[in-house]
């Protein structure tokens, strides 16, 4: 796919309802987006699979194909607002940053790494040796995070960010979730969550946005097992995406470099697609997995950690005291089987809702041809969505809006809206009322006719083939239900 096609995605998520620009009618705000009635629905579909293969799926009793052991998994929602501590003792509040420049000539602002590929006129070469009229002025540290006031002075004491990331909520109820579950290591502890980074330059649709919903799960294990269920974690998460119908030539699993790496990780890998606004043979990150050893738990008792050769030391300010004092309450694991107390590793696979559904709608854009009445080839735009992802399941149309036929049409519309996401729709030709569902990813239409009224049948279509049959109108839950079970 191209740059083209990309617009025509985006036109179709303006036309259909699946996303729109936020304040479009007053021109709109860079990095924020609202979703439509599909994309909502699509967006929540995603997060309840999601949720369902992570977490209220998951069997406690039996170790899923390729993990070390069994293990259990449960639930938090945290607030998007925390003490301020929490990102001075995770770091935050000093590293989350990006470096940018300003133009003198175009008067533009660009994150120092995005600059080669913008359209700023005095931008460095990408090919060394080549002439280049740089006019920029010095990078600068530009910290990521909105920062806001709670209560009703504006002092320094009262100031507080929204969460750059979902993780600190996990990592500061630990004892919390294992208090009041009693769940043993190892488990997981899962989270869906609006977060907020103030992006230099969002871009690329919905790809860089400043505000976006994170799928992220912290999971907690034995130090000497926690190299194996990053491999278990990460290669899950992989085929998660495929599952659902992302196509393996598109997407790939690309290990970090150890310079890559942040100064925490032990080890991190990216799952990554390729999307049509990339330049052939790039590609964008879907999700993150990442083995955190100790560092957080740790950072939250005992303060804000930095690099101390092999391990981590408690940064000192120049008093020789903690810069950034953690909460000093005890995060450690007392393991009842060996008797011994230790600092559990977390393994954290990291999604972001918003880029896999924009991943599953580019994925799914379809342009093809269809033969009409007459046999002559029609074009056609499709997106093939997986079902369990597709907003409308199904659509029930009454061929003519007389005869009878809208009180049967309405009537099994709501016999299977008791089950589905169902859509009624009895205006215009019955090919438009196709080709409308085709481009909002509905996988089957119903459409009661005049032989309907006389024997219970009706047709069936099938969105990726067009494939049209006659059944009973008594089967359609039951063959309906089958065919969504992929």
């Amino acid at each position: 796919m191209s740059d083209k096609t990309m617009e025509k995605i985006v036109a179709l998520c303006k036309r259909r309802g699946f996303i729109f620009q936020s304040s479009e009618i007053y021109g709109g705000i860079g990095g924020f987006w609202d979703y439509g009635p599909l994309g909502v629905e699509m967006k929540r579909n995603i997060k309840d699979a999601w949720w369902y293969d992570m977490v209220t799926g998951n069997d406690d009793t039996l170790p899923p194909a390729g993990a070390p052991s069994s293990y259990s998994m449960v639930g938090l929602d945290a607030s998007i607002i925390m003490h301020p501590q929490v990102w001075k003792a995770s770091g935050h509040y000093d590293l989350f940053h990006d470096l940018f420049v300003d133009c003198k000539t175009c008067k533009q602002r660009f994150r120092l790494d995005q600059i080669a590929d913008s359209q700023c006129p005095r931008k460095p070469s990408k090919h060394p040796g080549e002439h280049s009229e740089c006019d920029l002025t010095e990078p600068r540290e530009f910290n990521l995070m909105f920062k806001t006031y709670v209560g009703a002075l504006h002092d320094p004491s009262a100031e507080a960010y929204l969460r750059p990331e979902t993780a600190q909520g996990i990592f500061v109820n630990f004892k919390n979730v294992m208090s009041t579950t009693r769940v043993k290591l190892p488990f997981g502890i899962a989270q869906i969550g609006k977060s907020f980074r103030n992006e230099i330059t969002p871009r690329n649709y919905t790809f860089r946005s400043r505000e976006f919903e994170q799928m992220e799960i912290e999971f907690f294990c034995s130090p000497k097992e926690s190299q194996r269920w990053y491999e278990y974690w990460r290669d899950r998460r992989f085929s998660w995406y495929t599952s659902l119908g992302l196509a393996s030539d598109k997407l790939r699993l690309r290990d970090h470099s150890p310079e890559e790496r942040a100064h925490y990780s032990c080890g991190t890998a990216d799952i990554e697609y390729a999307f049509p606004f990339l330049a052939q043979g790039e590609y964008g990150e879907l999700e993150g997995v990442s083995h955190r050893g100790d560092f957080d738990l740790r950072s939250h008792m005992e303060g804000k950690l930095v690099r101390d050769g092999d391990g981590f030391a408690v940064e000192l300010d120049e008093h020789g005291q903690p810069r950034y004092a953690g909460s000093g309450k005890d995060l450690s694991y007392f393991d009842e089987e060996t008797k011994k107390k230790y600092i559990p590793h977390v393994i954290e696979p990291s999604a972001g809702a918003d880029r896999a559904m924009l991943a599953f709608l580019c994925e799914a854009y379809t342009e093809d041809a269809i033969p009409d009445d007459k046999g002559v080839p029609q074009p056609r735009v499709v997106l093939k969505l997986h079902p369990r992802l597709a907003p409308v399941k199904v659509a029930v149309f009454p061929l003519i809006k007389k005869d009878g036929m809208p009180d049967v049409a309405a009537e099994i519309y709501r016999e299977l809206k008791k089950k589905w996401n169902v859509y009624y729709d009895q205006k215009g030709s019955i090919g438009r009322r196709y080709r409308r569902q085709d481009e909002s990813g509905t996988p089957y239409c119903i459409t009661v006719d005049h032989q309907t009224l006389e024997d219970g049948t009706v047709t069936l279509r099938d969105r990726d083939t067009t494939v049209q049959e006659r059944v009973k109108s008594i089967d359609l839950t039951t063959i309906i239900a089958e065919r969504l079970a992929v």
